[in-house]
């Protein structure tokens, strides 16, 4: 048995949670493998709307287990509050939902750490969510961080305060002012109060050698779908460097956020939308700073579900998508708020871009907006809401040729298109 994975092949916010409660019926297990509450993945069925941050998307299929593995890093306080929320909604969490031992954990001070960073880099600031996620990274590779199966050895409040000044000492030499800065509403030594707090209740849980599960799992025929968190683009490799995330967000962090070999992979499906978003700072070649990119954003939504800031909106990038199907060895690709652009009277898609004199097909090393032009086709617009559409037939031509376009350029099939945020609202246009 082979896992197969969910990427967003954009800057984030494609629609990866919707998508994986779609598919989590074919499925035994769902599993996150690398990012942390920086993600925002949204769901939408009987009339309710939940947004999970590292819970993974299948924990509302009450016969499907989820594991958070070994390459999240996890804020225990912003953890337990999406407990609660699932039990206010009667998900009984606890039988179906294990986190790995070898996970990090987000201390309060590296939230404090990423604002004083963040502070520190003025007009050159990243645009992070100051979740403590790149500090957090951070101490994992220098061997200093505290994973969630240190709660259980002796010494874990000396190696935590040990940790603690560390970071102290650092934000005092960045010169931020801690005495002034609030994390979620609370000062420090609150905060840290609820962070110790909700460390039990994860003593609670099912603590994991995920990578001895996720394995035995496969060898005994269960069925495991890798989600992803962020975009592809957003990759600490090979997105926009330094505007991207701390992790490995494409479909190689699978093999060291959880602990699968390469020749275990199966299915590599990619996300994209209709258009583009992207939040925070960071080259975007097709953004729209007019009223068209103001109307993608008001229709569709495009405010953060992490930090609420609104996205910043464009048209299709096809060298960027391109270069994450690349990148991704993606066999399956599915798009995302077709719905959004049913206003539009003309569409646009970039097919190149005009780069220091060259006409090229992939997202170049400096991707300043000086010397990078995107190059457009244009397509009609379909001009009638598609959102109470129930089956391919039924899709207007406009659509139909639109999405051929797509598919004939990437060279991939599509497989599904996505019409409205609930979980019916997704039409099959090839069997997989």
């Amino acid at each position: 048995m082979k896992a197969d994975i969910l990427i967003g092949l954009q800057w984030g916010d494609e629609g990866k949670g919707k998508i994986v409660d779609v598919l989590t019926p074919r499925y035994n297990i769902i599993a996150r493998f690398q990012g942390g509450p920086n993600a925002g993945h949204t769901l939408e069925f009987n009339g309710h709307k939940h947004v999970l941050h590292t819970i993974p998307s299948g924990i509302f299929h009450e016969n499907t287990m989820n594991v958070v593995g070994n390459g999240v890093v996890i804020d225990p306080v912003i953890f337990v509050k999406e407990l609660i929320k699932l039990s206010d909604h009667q998900v009984d969490y606890a039988k179906n939902l294990f986190l790995s031992r070898k996970a990090h954990l987000i201390l309060p001070t590296h939230r404090l750490l990423d604002a004083a960073n963040e502070a520190a880099k003025g007009k050159a600031k990243i645009g992070s969510t100051l979740k403590g996620i790149g500090p957090t990274y951070t101490d994992k590779v220098s061997r200093n961080g505290l994973r969630i199966g240190d709660i259980q050895q002796e010494g874990f409040d000396e190696k935590y305060q040990a940790l603690k000044k560390n970071h102290l000492q650092q934000i005092d030499h960045l010169h931020f002012n801690i005495s002034q800065y609030k994390i979620d509403d609370l000062l420090l030594d609150d905060y840290e109060k609820l962070w110790f707090d909700s460390i039990k209740k994860i003593l609670e849980l099912k603590l994991i050698d995920s990578e001895i599960f996720i394995n035995a799992s496969l060898n005994k025929g269960k069925t495991i779908l890798a989600e992803g968190a962020q975009g592809t683009m957003l990759d600490i490799d090979f997105g926009s460097y330094p505007f991207v995330t701390s992790s490995n967000t494409i479909s190689a962090g699978v093999c060291t956020g959880l602990g699968i070999a390469p020749t275990r992979i199966g299915n590599i499906y990619g996300i994209f939308k209709a258009y583009c978003t992207r939040v925070g700072s960071g080259p975007f070649p097709t953004e729209l700073n007019d009223e068209t990119g103001e109307a993608l954003r008001q229709i569709g939504h495009e405010f953060g579900s992490t930090t609420g800031r609104p996205r910043r909106c464009g048209w299709l990038d096809l060298p960027a998508l391109r270069y994450s199907i690349m990148l991704n060895g993606v066999t399956h690709l599915m798009m995302m708020k077709a719905d959004v652009l049913s206003e539009m009277k003309t569409i646009r898609i970039c097919t190149h871009y005009k780069y220091k004199g060259d006409l090229i097909d992939y997202p170049p090393f400096d991707a300043n907006e000086q010397d990078l032009i995107p190059v457009y086709k244009d397509f009609s617009g379909w001009k009638s809401a598609i959102h109470e559409v129930d089956s391919l037939d039924k899709l207007p031509k406009e659509l139909i040729d639109y999405i051929a376009f797509i598919e004939d350029t990437m060279k991939v099939p599509i497989i599904l298109v996505s019409v409205g945020p609930d979980r019916q609202q997704t039409i099959v246009r090839k069997k997989f």
